[in-house]
């Protein structure tokens, strides 16, 4: 798996700042770090009421970290430059061996009962494409390599329905690096097809960014657990506990923001994961596979 080399962006509190200045957090202060699912601003924008709203009930500043790929997150938390962060599942699973990271709450959706998501492949709307198979020898972008829904299940689907790997049965093989990219390449008809998740397609369709009749979904996988917010195994467990309490009420004191529509945040914990291990296990990904 190859994906182009990507400079670390970093924004606190909004403002752009150099990789190169992140320091470990300050006394008094906790970073949050979100993996680039969408464009960074437009994370940031999502996520600044659930900062705020951290920042008053713990009682210490919070600010927001994000990067240009999944791979500069895990790094942040593994310096210990990340205290907090949002992650997929996938990238939860390498955080976990890579920084110590440890799952507590998972977003629910408005509308469900569930913190679950699904993978999707999307073609264009007149596109004759009907099923994994029709995909031998097309031009498809994945999201990267350590996204769930853009990386891990849909290499598993193709894997599972073809006998082979992505790389090996796609005739061009790329990463878009977001989902909203991936989308928006299937849109132009860059791409012949595109995984993504249910999550992004939604929003984006909600926003008028795509249509059905731009972007089709070809098929969508089984259940994956909801993309969880961490903390670093390392924290003082009465900060990890004033954390995870501040998360899983917030819903109480205000409109709680972040990866889709939400509704509130329940508590997870690292056991809900066993899926994505078992993925990861069962294509036989090594760490350098996925950390590219």
């Amino acid at each position: 798996m190859k994906t182009v080399l990507k400079k670390i962006g970093v924004f606190c509190a909004g403002v752009a700042l150099s990789a190169m200045l992140v320091l470990p957090a300050a006394a008094g202060e906790l970073v949050m770090g979100l993996i680039p699912a969408e464009n960074n601003e437009e994370m940031v924008k999502q996520f600044e009421p659930m900062r705020a709203y951290l920042e008053s009930k713990t009682g210490q500043k919070v600010k927001v970290f994000t990067a240009t790929d999944y791979t500069g997150v895990i790094e942040a938390m593994r310096k210990k430059r990340v205290d907090i962060a949002w992650f997929g599942p996938l990238s939860y699973y390498l955080a976990e061996q890579e920084a110590g990271a440890e799952a507590f709450a998972a977003g629910i959706r408005k509308g469900s009962d569930s913190h679950t998501y699904k993978s999707i492949f999307v073609v264009p709307g007149n596109s004759t494409i009907r099923t994994i198979q029709d995909l031998k020898g097309k031009n498809v972008a994945f999201v990267d390599p350590a996204s769930t829904s853009g990386g891990l299940m849909p290499t598993f689907m193709v894997k599972k329905a073809t006998g082979m790997m992505p790389q090996d049965f796609f005739g061009k093989f790329t990463y878009a690096g977001s989902h909203d990219a991936a989308e928006l390449a299937v849109k132009n008809k860059a791409v012949d097809a595109a995984a993504d998740n249910d999550i992004t397609y939604g929003k984006m369709l909600k926003k008028g960014l795509i249509t059905k009749e731009t972007n089709r979904v070809l098929l969508e996988s089984d259940p994956l657990p909801g993309s969880p917010l961490v903390y670093r195994k390392d924290l003082p467990e009465d900060l990890k506990a004033k954390i995870r309490e501040a998360i899983l009420d917030a819903h109480k004191d205000i409109q709680v923001t972040g990866y889709g529509e939400l509704s509130h945040y329940v508590a997870v914990t690292p056991a809900d994961y066993q899926v994505i291990r078992d993925m990861v296990r069962e294509l036989g990904l090594k760490k350098e596979n996925i950390l590219k």
